[in-house]
């Protein structure tokens, strides 16, 4: 297989609960050894979105096709499928009952065969490779949160997937176990395995990705290299969400408005956002030079006006914005 052929493709994706419509109309192609990591707002599909590339989730509409076969489809081997699609969860899912060579070896010897002898050195290979090899013996409840994880991740790579989707695998960590989980992966990509990563590890997934997919609203809302995503995105909620924009928004009517009580409501935002002292003295500032034509002539005829002052998080600064552009 040559590096760069297309491996995965999905068309027209949805998912439907009976309460919610996680994904409504996805489409992606995934090439061998690319990674791509998924971003987002919670609640905007994208663990359901891996959940039904490994049929974990039915499809509500839509196609999966793996080296062109659908997998979506009454007649697909889910089973087949899984040995070459695996997938890392962001709650580990040892077996508690199993040690942790027992876990490794387990789905080798059962789905693939394969002689006991030979999944346990590969077993050893891969413990050791994410420097586990002295845990063979030990049990999930006597590993730390990093330890399971990585662990895990070694599971999976045990079958020999050709693409690997990990489900958020840091979020149930300690702060302080998610860069032995991060180094692991990075150790992936250099592998030449393909990944799609759901993370809301921003700084990991500009440096680790080939793109990048923003998911909103059921959709690939935007997508692209991760200097595009990151640095440049070109839709707004992209914009807001990877600058971690904090927006206060005012519509003004009229040249009759309460000064004193806007400047209250901007100090209670600048609070409930923990944005400091200093940073809120800017907006109050951003905000009287925007109404600042309104005050000096109640005629104006730009009215209504729509005034949105923001704090960027991510760049610590404050600045104006209007629907396609950061005025700062």
């Amino acid at each position: 297989m040559q590096s760069g052929e297309i491996i995965l493709e999905v068309s027209h994706l949805s998912k439907k609960f009976a309460d919610s419509e996680p994904l409504k109309d996805v489409n992606c192609k995934i090439r061998q050894g690319e990674i791509i990591s998924i971003i987002g707002p919670s609640g905007t599909g994208k663990s359901t979105f891996l959940r039904c590339i490994n049929r974990l989730e039915q499809p509500t509409g839509g196609k999966i096709y793996f080296h062109g076969e659908e997998i979506t489809g009454e007649a697909a081997n889910v089973r087949r499928m899984r040995q070459k699609i695996g997938m890392v969860f962001q709650s580990f899912n040892l077996f508690s009952n199993l040690n942790v060579l027992e876990n490794i070896t387990l789905a080798p010897m059962l789905l693939k065969k394969m002689e006991k002898s030979a999944a346990v050195a590969k077993a050893m290979q891969l413990l050791e490779t994410v420097g586990l090899s002295e845990k063979a013996e030990s049990y999930p409840d006597e590993l730390s949160g990093g330890q399971k994880q990585r662990i895990a991740i070694v599971r999976s790579l045990a079958m020999e997937p050709e693409l690997v989707l990990f489900d958020e695998p840091t979020s149930a960590l300690d702060p302080r176990m998610v860069d032995e989980v991060l180094s692991v992966i990075k150790g992936l990509a250099e592998k030449n395995y393909a990944m799609m990563i759901v993370t809301h590890e921003m700084r990991f997934a500009e440096k680790i990705s080939d793109r990048i997919f923003f998911m909103n609203d059921g959709v690939i809302y935007e997508e692209g290299s991760p200097q595009d995503i990151m640095e440049h995105p070109q839709k707004e909620a992209t914009k807001i969400f990877v600058n971690r924009l904090k927006i206060y928004e005012k519509v003004f009517t009229n040249a009759l408005f309460d000064f004193a009580s806007i400047q209250n409501e901007i100090t209670d935002f600048s609070y409930r956002q923990s944005i400091d002292h200093r940073k809120n003295l800017i907006l109050q500032m951003i905000f009287e030079e925007v109404v600042s034509p309104l005050l000096s002539r109640p005629e104006n005829d730009t009215l209504p006006l729509t005034m949105k002052i923001m704090y960027n998080e991510q760049k610590d600064e404050c600045g104006r914005v209007s629907l396609t552009a950061y005025l700062g």
